[in-house]
């Protein structure tokens, strides 16, 4: 399959917000989700009151297809000029 990588990445991502979403009182689930999700690092230095933790879910699921297609486009490079 050609985009195995950017489906793999995209339900880790999902994962990722759904494990934050159900568990977001427990302190490991929330070091785990800020350490994992790039646009909450840069989401938390822009808001100083409330953070859109709808917005915040789309980015990192999104962040992490972007991950995930590009490292299918490098590995598809690859095999091409191989």
């Amino acid at each position: 399959m050609r985009y195995t990588y950017t489906l793999l990445l995209t339900a880790i991502g999902a994962a990722l917000c759904l494990m934050h979403m159900i568990g977001h009182d427990s302190d490991p689930v929330y070091m785990i989700f800020y350490s994992l999700s790039v646009p909450a690092w840069i989401y938390s230095l822009f808001t100083y009151t409330r953070v859109s933790m709808t917005l915040l879910y789309t980015t990192t699921i999104l962040s992490w297809t972007l991950i995930g297609y590009v490292i299918d486009r490098l590995s598809w490079r690859k095999r091409v000029r191989h």
